[in-house]
């Protein structure tokens, strides 16, 4: 594994943060780590990053402990936080350089290097200029730039497209699918329609405890049951009872209308019914006009695995 957290735990004082917090990241992943407010996501990457000590629990990147061997694990690591800080008053080109200088990229390869980033990111248009002058779309790709500098095997985004507008939320989606290719990327968000764009595995962390660990597809499947939408012409009553008979269906809900009514059919979530459902219009000569397997979405999926939970504040 590139990335390993080991029972991670953190105390502000009496109030426990994050609780014994264990998974694993490997090469070429793109991972969401997805919490409510106060959830723990900022405190775990901190202590992922060396930023802020555990309190008990061990982490590593590329095998190096963070505890043990900061300055090797912050090599690995490109880390953009949620606020981004940036010197406002610094050209963004002139920032870049100074921030290479300070990772140690070495002073015969800095100029492409920053090249390459500014390049990679996007920045080009606004490299000379002042980044308090700059959109927050410019801003955020600065930070993006400048955690790529050293070529990190581990990107470690926190909030990436917060406060962006959709074109800039879907070039930043495009920008952080591509970085894959080369790198691990970590991202800390809320926003659930986000993760499942664009990340291959999800972990949904409440009061500190990671909750689920799978792929968005997986947890669909498994933390709730599927659906069948069916629209279907004729007597509503009578098309309602026959569905209800069908194998698997555990519940009819319908929308009768005086032609074509809609029904949907609560099933397992390992349950597929639209063959049969399909053979029953048949059956009977009903006019079927729409038969449609749905899946819980990501966001379902968080809201049953977090209801009513109430999470403190993160300190």
């Amino acid at each position: 594994m590139l990335v390993e957290a080991n029972e991670l735990t953190r105390y502000y004082g009496p109030f426990l943060a994050v609780d014994a917090v264990s998974f694993g990241i490997d090469r070429g992943e793109i991972v969401g780590l997805l919490g409510p407010n106060g959830a723990g996501k900022t405190t775990t990457i901190r202590m992922l990053t060396g930023f802020l000590p555990a309190s008990d629990g061990a982490a590593s990147i590329a095998g190096h402990d963070v505890r043990e061997e900061p300055v090797q694990v912050r090599r690995h690591i490109g880390y953009m936080p949620e606020n981004n800080p940036l010197y406002p008053e610094m050209r963004a080109r002139e920032y870049l350089g100074f921030r290479a200088e300070l990772k140690g990229v070495p002073r015969r390869v800095r100029r492409d290097r920053i090249a390459e980033c500014i390049e990679l990111c996007g920045v080009g248009p606004v490299a000379g200029q002042i980044i308090g002058t700059l959109s927050k779309g410019y801003r955020q790709r600065v930070g993006l730039a400048d955690a790529l500098l050293g070529d990190p095997d581990v990107l470690i985004l926190d909030e990436p497209t917060i406060g962006l507008d959709p074109n800039q939320v879907r070039e930043t989606r495009n920008l952080i699918r591509s970085l894959s290719e080369r790198h691990t990327v970590l991202i800390s968000t809320h926003i659930l329609a986000e993760a499942e764009l664009i990340c291959k595995r999800v972990l949904i962390i409440d009061r500190g405890r990671i909750v689920a660990d799978d792929t968005p597809r997986a947890l669909s499947d498994k933390t709730l049951s599927g659906a069948v939408v069916a629209e279907i012409a004729g007597d509503a009553d009578q098309i309602g009872a026959a569905l209800a008979k069908v194998n698997g269906v555990e519940r009819v809900d319908a929308e009768k209308t005086n032609a074509w009514n809609t029904f949907r059919l609560a099933t397992a979530a390992d349950v597929d019914v639209r063959e049969a459902v399909f053979h029953l219009a048949a059956e009977h000569g009903w006019s079927l006009r729409e038969l449609t397997l749905t899946r819980a979405s990501l966001e379902d999926v968080f809201h049953r695995l977090t209801l009513g939970e109430g999470a403190e504040e993160e300190p």
